[in-house]
Protein backbone atom coordinates (compact mmCIF):
# COMPACT_ATOMS: atom_id res chain seq x y z
CA UNK A 1 0.00 0.00 0.00
CA UNK A 2 1.47 3.36 -1.09
CA UNK A 3 2.06 6.00 1.60
CA UNK A 4 -0.97 8.19 2.19
CA UNK A 5 -0.50 11.90 1.60
CA UNK A 6 -2.63 13.82 4.12
CA UNK A 7 -3.22 17.43 3.06
CA UNK A 8 -3.74 20.00 5.84
CA UNK A 9 -5.66 22.91 4.37
CA UNK A 10 -5.71 26.45 5.68
CA UNK A 11 -8.63 27.70 7.75
CA UNK A 12 -10.71 30.40 6.09
CA UNK A 13 -13.08 31.15 8.97
CA UNK A 14 -12.33 34.58 10.43
CA UNK A 15 -10.57 34.54 13.82
CA UNK A 16 -9.89 30.78 13.59
CA UNK A 17 -6.37 30.04 14.82
CA UNK A 18 -6.51 26.30 15.58
CA UNK A 19 -5.28 23.40 13.46
CA UNK A 20 -6.69 19.89 13.07
CA UNK A 21 -3.13 18.60 12.76
CA UNK A 22 -0.29 20.04 14.83
CA UNK A 23 3.44 19.77 14.16
CA UNK A 24 3.62 17.25 17.02
CA UNK A 25 1.04 14.87 15.54
CA UNK A 26 2.28 15.50 11.99
CA UNK A 27 5.70 14.21 13.05
CA UNK A 28 4.14 11.07 14.51
CA UNK A 29 2.25 10.41 11.28
CA UNK A 30 5.38 10.95 9.19
CA UNK A 31 7.24 8.49 11.42
CA UNK A 32 4.40 6.02 10.72
CA UNK A 33 4.86 6.31 6.94
CA UNK A 34 2.53 9.17 5.97
CA UNK A 35 3.52 12.12 3.85
CA UNK A 36 2.04 15.39 5.08
CA UNK A 37 1.33 18.45 2.92
CA UNK A 38 0.59 21.68 4.77
CA UNK A 39 -0.82 24.85 3.28
CA UNK A 40 0.76 28.08 4.42
CA UNK A 41 -1.62 29.87 6.77
CA UNK A 42 -0.84 33.22 8.42
CA UNK A 43 -3.70 32.98 10.92
CA UNK A 44 -2.82 29.50 12.25
CA UNK A 45 -1.29 29.51 15.76
CA UNK A 46 1.50 27.21 14.56
CA UNK A 47 4.07 28.85 12.31
CA UNK A 48 4.64 27.31 8.88
CA UNK A 49 8.26 26.72 9.90
CA UNK A 50 7.15 24.45 12.75
CA UNK A 51 5.61 22.05 10.23
CA UNK A 52 8.55 22.27 7.87
CA UNK A 53 10.92 21.45 10.72
CA UNK A 54 9.25 18.06 11.32
CA UNK A 55 9.27 17.05 7.65
CA UNK A 56 6.02 18.38 6.21
CA UNK A 57 5.88 19.69 2.65
CA UNK A 58 4.64 23.30 2.52
CA UNK A 59 2.41 24.52 -0.33
CA UNK A 60 0.67 27.80 -1.03
CA UNK A 61 -2.35 29.05 0.86
CA UNK A 62 -5.75 27.57 -0.10
CA UNK A 63 -4.51 25.39 -2.96
CA UNK A 64 -6.24 22.18 -1.86
CA UNK A 65 -8.76 22.18 -4.78
CA UNK A 66 -5.87 21.25 -7.08
CA UNK A 67 -4.54 18.50 -4.79
CA UNK A 68 -4.53 14.90 -6.09
CA UNK A 69 -7.87 13.18 -5.45
CA UNK A 70 -5.94 10.48 -3.60
CA UNK A 71 -4.99 13.00 -0.89
CA UNK A 72 -7.57 13.39 1.91
CA UNK A 73 -8.08 17.07 2.72
CA UNK A 74 -8.03 17.78 6.44
CA UNK A 75 -9.28 20.92 8.16
CA UNK A 76 -11.33 22.02 11.13
CA UNK A 77 -14.08 24.47 10.31
CA UNK A 78 -16.55 24.48 7.46
CA UNK A 79 -15.66 25.72 3.99
CA UNK A 80 -16.70 29.24 2.95
CA UNK A 81 -20.46 29.57 2.25
CA UNK A 82 -22.11 30.48 -1.04
CA UNK A 83 -19.96 28.10 -3.05
CA UNK A 84 -21.51 25.30 -5.08
CA UNK A 85 -18.26 23.95 -6.52
CA UNK A 86 -18.25 20.11 -6.53
CA UNK A 87 -16.13 18.41 -3.85
CA UNK A 88 -14.51 15.31 -5.38
CA UNK A 89 -11.94 14.92 -2.58
CA UNK A 90 -12.20 13.07 0.70
CA UNK A 91 -12.66 15.75 3.37
CA UNK A 92 -12.05 15.40 7.10
CA UNK A 93 -13.64 18.37 8.90
CA UNK A 94 -16.49 19.72 11.00
CA UNK A 95 -18.99 20.35 8.20
CA UNK A 96 -21.97 21.34 10.40
CA UNK A 97 -24.53 19.86 8.02
CA UNK A 98 -25.67 16.57 9.60
CA UNK A 99 -28.22 18.05 12.03
CA UNK A 100 -30.18 20.03 9.45
CA UNK A 101 -28.41 23.28 10.22
CA UNK A 102 -29.14 26.24 7.99
CA UNK A 103 -27.98 25.55 4.43
CA UNK A 104 -27.24 21.87 5.09
CA UNK A 105 -28.78 20.73 1.80
CA UNK A 106 -26.55 23.08 -0.21
CA UNK A 107 -23.46 21.91 1.70
CA UNK A 108 -24.07 18.20 1.11
CA UNK A 109 -25.02 18.85 -2.50
CA UNK A 110 -21.39 19.76 -3.16
CA UNK A 111 -20.36 16.19 -2.30
CA UNK A 112 -23.19 14.84 -4.39
CA UNK A 113 -21.76 16.79 -7.32
CA UNK A 114 -18.31 15.41 -6.49
CA UNK A 115 -19.20 11.74 -6.93
CA UNK A 116 -18.00 9.09 -7.36
CA UNK A 117 -14.89 10.07 -5.38
CA UNK A 118 -16.22 12.71 -2.96
CA UNK A 119 -16.49 11.73 0.71
CA UNK A 120 -17.00 13.52 4.02
CA UNK A 121 -15.62 12.09 7.25
CA UNK A 122 -17.23 14.51 9.68
CA UNK A 123 -15.06 14.96 12.76
CA UNK A 124 -18.11 15.50 14.95
CA UNK A 125 -19.32 11.97 14.20
CA UNK A 126 -16.15 9.89 14.41
CA UNK A 127 -17.05 7.45 17.18
CA UNK A 128 -15.41 4.54 18.96
CA UNK A 129 -17.03 1.13 19.46
CA UNK A 130 -18.91 2.50 22.49
CA UNK A 131 -20.44 5.37 20.55
CA UNK A 132 -18.19 8.04 22.10
CA UNK A 133 -16.46 10.65 19.98
CA UNK A 134 -12.82 9.80 19.38
CA UNK A 135 -11.79 13.46 19.55
CA UNK A 136 -13.62 16.61 20.60
CA UNK A 137 -12.94 20.15 21.73
CA UNK A 138 -15.46 19.84 24.56
CA UNK A 139 -13.15 20.65 27.45
CA UNK A 140 -11.61 23.74 25.88
CA UNK A 141 -14.97 24.87 24.47
CA UNK A 142 -16.52 24.85 27.94
CA UNK A 143 -13.42 26.40 29.49
CA UNK A 144 -13.30 29.23 26.96
CA UNK A 145 -17.06 29.70 27.01
CA UNK A 146 -17.11 30.15 30.77
CA UNK A 147 -14.26 32.66 30.50
CA UNK A 148 -15.96 34.72 27.79
CA UNK A 149 -19.22 34.66 29.75
CA UNK A 150 -17.43 35.97 32.82
CA UNK A 151 -15.78 38.73 30.81
CA UNK A 152 -19.12 39.67 29.21
CA UNK A 153 -20.71 39.88 32.67
CA UNK A 154 -17.86 42.01 33.98
CA UNK A 155 -18.09 44.49 31.11
CA UNK A 156 -21.84 44.76 31.50
CA UNK A 157 -22.13 45.29 35.27
CA UNK A 158 -19.17 47.68 35.36
CA UNK A 159 -20.89 50.16 33.07
CA UNK A 160 -23.52 52.72 33.92
CA UNK A 161 -26.96 51.22 33.46
CA UNK A 162 -25.23 47.99 32.42
CA UNK A 163 -24.97 49.30 28.86
CA UNK A 164 -21.40 48.12 28.35
CA UNK A 165 -20.73 45.20 26.03
CA UNK A 166 -17.63 43.07 25.63
CA UNK A 167 -15.45 44.16 22.72
CA UNK A 168 -13.13 42.10 20.53
CA UNK A 169 -11.44 39.22 22.31
CA UNK A 170 -8.14 37.77 21.15
CA UNK A 171 -6.45 34.41 21.78
CA UNK A 172 -4.53 33.86 25.00
CA UNK A 173 -1.13 32.16 24.93
CA UNK A 174 -2.13 29.72 27.68
CA UNK A 175 -4.75 28.86 30.29
CA UNK A 176 -2.77 30.43 33.13
CA UNK A 177 -2.92 33.93 31.66
CA UNK A 178 -6.62 33.59 30.83
CA UNK A 179 -7.49 32.42 34.35
CA UNK A 180 -5.51 35.23 35.94
CA UNK A 181 -7.28 37.89 33.89
CA UNK A 182 -10.77 36.45 34.47
CA UNK A 183 -10.17 36.20 38.22
CA UNK A 184 -9.36 39.90 38.35
CA UNK A 185 -12.52 40.76 36.44
CA UNK A 186 -14.68 38.59 38.70
CA UNK A 187 -13.32 40.40 41.73
CA UNK A 188 -14.59 43.66 40.24
CA UNK A 189 -18.01 42.08 39.55
CA UNK A 190 -18.28 40.87 43.15
CA UNK A 191 -17.54 44.36 44.43
CA UNK A 192 -20.12 45.89 42.09
CA UNK A 193 -22.89 43.39 42.89
CA UNK A 194 -22.09 43.11 46.57
CA UNK A 195 -22.01 39.31 46.30
CA UNK A 196 -20.19 36.53 44.48
CA UNK A 197 -21.46 36.06 40.90
CA UNK A 198 -22.97 32.63 40.25
CA UNK A 199 -22.99 30.46 37.14
CA UNK A 200 -24.92 27.37 36.11
CA UNK A 201 -23.39 24.90 33.66
CA UNK A 202 -25.51 22.25 31.95
CA UNK A 203 -23.30 19.41 30.85
CA UNK A 204 -21.48 18.25 34.03
CA UNK A 205 -21.92 18.28 38.61
CA UNK A 206 -20.96 21.61 41.37
CA UNK A 207 -19.85 24.05 43.93
CA UNK A 208 -21.61 26.90 45.71
CA UNK A 209 -20.82 29.39 42.97
CA UNK A 210 -20.85 27.03 39.98
CA UNK A 211 -23.98 24.93 39.69
CA UNK A 212 -23.28 22.00 37.38
CA UNK A 213 -26.11 19.98 35.90
CA UNK A 214 -26.17 16.82 33.85
CA UNK A 215 -28.82 14.42 32.57
CA UNK A 216 -30.42 13.73 35.96
CA UNK A 217 -30.97 17.41 36.70
CA UNK A 218 -32.53 18.08 33.29
CA UNK A 219 -34.65 14.91 33.18
CA UNK A 220 -37.78 16.75 34.35
CA UNK A 221 -37.68 18.93 31.24
CA UNK A 222 -37.42 22.68 30.93
CA UNK A 223 -37.80 25.57 31.04
CA UNK A 224 -35.81 25.72 34.29
CA UNK A 225 -36.43 28.61 36.67
CA UNK A 226 -33.08 27.83 38.34
CA UNK A 227 -31.31 29.23 35.28
CA UNK A 228 -32.83 32.64 35.95
CA UNK A 229 -31.38 32.72 39.49
CA UNK A 230 -27.72 32.78 38.34
CA UNK A 231 -25.73 35.51 36.60
CA UNK A 232 -24.24 33.32 33.86
CA UNK A 233 -25.78 30.25 32.21
CA UNK A 234 -23.41 28.05 30.17
CA UNK A 235 -24.95 25.42 27.89
CA UNK A 236 -22.56 22.58 27.01
CA UNK A 237 -24.89 19.74 26.01
CA UNK A 238 -24.51 17.65 22.88
CA UNK A 239 -27.87 17.94 21.14
CA UNK A 240 -29.06 14.89 19.21
CA UNK A 241 -32.86 15.35 19.22
CA UNK A 242 -35.57 17.80 20.19
CA UNK A 243 -35.81 18.51 23.93
CA UNK A 244 -37.81 21.04 25.97
CA UNK A 245 -36.28 24.50 26.02
CA UNK A 246 -33.90 25.20 28.91
CA UNK A 247 -34.92 28.85 28.95
CA UNK A 248 -37.33 30.80 26.75
CA UNK A 249 -38.97 34.20 26.59
CA UNK A 250 -42.01 33.07 28.56
CA UNK A 251 -39.91 31.87 31.49
CA UNK A 252 -37.81 35.04 31.37
CA UNK A 253 -40.92 37.21 31.38
CA UNK A 254 -42.37 35.23 34.30
CA UNK A 255 -39.26 35.92 36.39
CA UNK A 256 -39.63 39.66 35.86
CA UNK A 257 -37.57 41.87 38.14
CA UNK A 258 -36.44 38.83 40.15
CA UNK A 259 -34.26 37.61 37.27
CA UNK A 260 -30.53 37.64 37.96
CA UNK A 261 -29.49 36.06 34.66
CA UNK A 262 -27.49 38.51 32.55
CA UNK A 263 -25.36 36.36 30.25
CA UNK A 264 -26.12 33.13 28.36
CA UNK A 265 -23.17 31.28 26.82
CA UNK A 266 -24.33 28.73 24.28
CA UNK A 267 -21.19 26.63 23.90
CA UNK A 268 -23.19 24.00 22.00
CA UNK A 269 -24.11 26.72 19.51
CA UNK A 270 -26.96 24.96 17.71
CA UNK A 271 -28.09 28.37 16.52
CA UNK A 272 -29.78 27.31 13.28
CA UNK A 273 -30.78 23.88 14.54
CA UNK A 274 -34.60 23.69 14.66
CA UNK A 275 -34.26 21.90 18.02
CA UNK A 276 -32.12 24.57 19.71
CA UNK A 277 -33.11 24.47 23.43
CA UNK A 278 -32.27 28.18 23.89
CA UNK A 279 -34.70 29.87 21.47
CA UNK A 280 -33.97 33.44 22.54
CA UNK A 281 -31.42 34.36 19.85
CA UNK A 282 -30.92 33.61 16.16
CA UNK A 283 -27.38 34.59 15.15
CA UNK A 284 -23.86 33.41 15.82
CA UNK A 285 -21.63 35.95 17.50
CA UNK A 286 -17.97 36.39 16.66
CA UNK A 287 -14.67 37.16 18.34
CA UNK A 288 -14.90 40.82 17.32
CA UNK A 289 -18.55 41.06 18.48
CA UNK A 290 -18.84 38.39 21.19
CA UNK A 291 -22.36 39.14 22.44
CA UNK A 292 -25.81 39.80 21.05
CA UNK A 293 -28.57 41.47 23.05
CA UNK A 294 -31.79 39.55 23.54
CA UNK A 295 -34.50 41.81 22.14
CA UNK A 296 -36.82 43.22 24.76
CA UNK A 297 -34.45 42.81 27.71
CA UNK A 298 -32.10 45.72 27.19
CA UNK A 299 -32.40 49.01 29.09
CA UNK A 300 -32.83 52.08 26.94
CA UNK A 301 -31.78 55.64 27.61
CA UNK A 302 -34.20 57.66 29.75
CA UNK A 303 -33.17 61.02 28.29
CA UNK A 304 -36.25 63.16 27.77
CA UNK A 305 -36.81 64.61 24.32
CA UNK A 306 -39.28 67.22 23.14
CA UNK A 307 -41.53 64.85 21.24
CA UNK A 308 -42.19 61.96 23.59
CA UNK A 309 -40.40 62.27 26.90
CA UNK A 310 -43.18 60.71 28.98
CA UNK A 311 -43.48 57.66 26.73
CA UNK A 312 -39.72 57.11 26.74
CA UNK A 313 -39.57 57.31 30.53
CA UNK A 314 -42.36 54.76 30.83
CA UNK A 315 -40.63 52.40 28.41
CA UNK A 316 -37.41 52.68 30.38
CA UNK A 317 -39.16 51.92 33.67
CA UNK A 318 -40.92 48.90 32.18
CA UNK A 319 -37.72 47.39 30.86
CA UNK A 320 -35.90 47.90 34.13
CA UNK A 321 -38.79 46.17 35.87
CA UNK A 322 -38.28 43.20 33.53
CA UNK A 323 -34.82 42.65 35.00
CA UNK A 324 -31.25 43.45 33.94
CA UNK A 325 -30.09 43.43 30.31
CA UNK A 326 -29.71 39.94 28.84
CA UNK A 327 -27.02 39.03 26.32
CA UNK A 328 -25.96 35.82 24.55
CA UNK A 329 -22.50 34.56 23.59
CA UNK A 330 -22.90 32.21 20.62
CA UNK A 331 -19.40 31.86 19.17
CA UNK A 332 -19.16 28.52 17.36
CA UNK A 333 -15.38 28.10 17.70
CA UNK A 334 -14.70 29.12 21.28
CA UNK A 335 -11.64 26.85 21.74
CA UNK A 336 -9.67 29.13 19.45
CA UNK A 337 -9.42 31.41 22.50
CA UNK A 338 -6.69 28.93 23.53
CA UNK A 339 -5.62 27.77 20.07
CA UNK A 340 -2.33 26.02 20.80
CA UNK A 341 -3.50 24.02 23.81
CA UNK A 342 -6.86 23.07 22.32
CA UNK A 343 -5.30 22.03 19.00
CA UNK A 344 -2.70 19.84 20.68
CA UNK A 345 -5.32 18.08 22.83
CA UNK A 346 -7.70 17.46 19.93
CA UNK A 347 -5.05 16.34 17.46
CA UNK A 348 -3.49 13.97 19.97
CA UNK A 349 -6.87 12.35 20.66
CA UNK A 350 -7.51 11.97 16.93
CA UNK A 351 -4.08 10.47 16.21
CA UNK A 352 -4.93 6.76 16.85
CA UNK A 353 -7.78 6.98 14.34
CA UNK A 354 -5.65 8.85 11.80
CA UNK A 355 -3.12 6.03 11.91
CA UNK A 356 -5.82 3.68 10.56
CA UNK A 357 -6.92 6.07 7.78
CA UNK A 358 -4.71 4.59 4.99
CA UNK A 359 -6.39 1.19 5.31
CA UNK A 360 -9.86 2.76 5.34
CA UNK A 361 -9.08 4.81 2.21
CA UNK A 362 -7.68 1.74 0.45
CA UNK A 363 -10.78 -0.31 1.33
CA UNK A 364 -13.11 2.38 -0.01
CA UNK A 365 -11.27 2.57 -3.33
CA UNK A 366 -12.95 -0.64 -4.48
CA UNK A 367 -16.46 0.77 -3.92
CA UNK A 368 -16.09 4.40 -5.01
CA UNK A 369 -19.47 6.10 -5.09
CA UNK A 370 -21.28 3.12 -3.58
CA UNK A 371 -23.11 3.41 -0.29
CA UNK A 372 -22.51 1.09 2.64
CA UNK A 373 -24.70 0.54 5.71
CA UNK A 374 -23.59 0.98 9.31
CA UNK A 375 -23.91 -2.79 9.74
CA UNK A 376 -21.03 -3.17 7.27
CA UNK A 377 -18.61 -1.10 9.34
CA UNK A 378 -17.05 -4.22 10.85
CA UNK A 379 -14.87 -4.29 13.94
CA UNK A 380 -11.33 -3.60 12.74
CA UNK A 381 -9.31 -0.60 13.93
CA UNK A 382 -10.38 1.37 10.85
CA UNK A 383 -14.07 0.77 11.71
CA UNK A 384 -14.37 4.41 12.82
CA UNK A 385 -13.91 5.56 9.22
CA UNK A 386 -16.26 2.96 7.69
CA UNK A 387 -18.95 3.96 10.18
CA UNK A 388 -18.44 7.60 9.21
CA UNK A 389 -18.64 6.58 5.57
CA UNK A 390 -21.97 4.84 6.19
CA UNK A 391 -23.30 7.91 7.98
CA UNK A 392 -22.28 10.07 5.02
CA UNK A 393 -24.43 8.00 2.70
CA UNK A 394 -27.35 8.10 5.13
CA UNK A 395 -27.18 11.89 5.22
CA UNK A 396 -26.84 12.04 1.45
CA UNK A 397 -30.12 10.14 1.23
CA UNK A 398 -31.79 12.58 3.62
CA UNK A 399 -30.47 15.48 1.60
CA UNK A 400 -31.87 14.06 -1.66
CA UNK A 401 -35.25 13.49 0.01
CA UNK A 402 -35.25 17.07 1.30
CA UNK A 403 -34.62 18.36 -2.22
CA UNK A 404 -37.78 16.63 -3.43
CA UNK A 405 -40.00 18.19 -0.80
Amino acid sequence: MAPLNLWLRCETKEFEHRAALTPTTAKKLIDAGFTITVERDPQRIFDDAEYEAVGCKLVEHNTWPSAPLSSPIMGLKELPPNDSTPLPHTHIMFAHCYKEQGGWVDVLSRWEAGQPSGMLYDLEFLQDENGRRVAAFGYHAGFAGAAVGALALAKQVASGGEKGRLGEIKPYPNERELISYVQGQMGAVQEKLGRKPRALVIGALGSDDIVKWDMAETAKGGPFTEILDVDIFVNCIYLTSKIPSFVDRASIDAAGAERKLRVVVDVSCDTTNPNNPIPIYSINTTFDKPTVDVDGYVSTSCDVDATGGTDRLRLHAYRLKAGPPLTVVSIDHLPTLLPRESSEAFSNDLLPSLLTLPQAVADRASRQGQAIAASEAGSGPERVWREAEALFWTKMGEMKAAKKQ
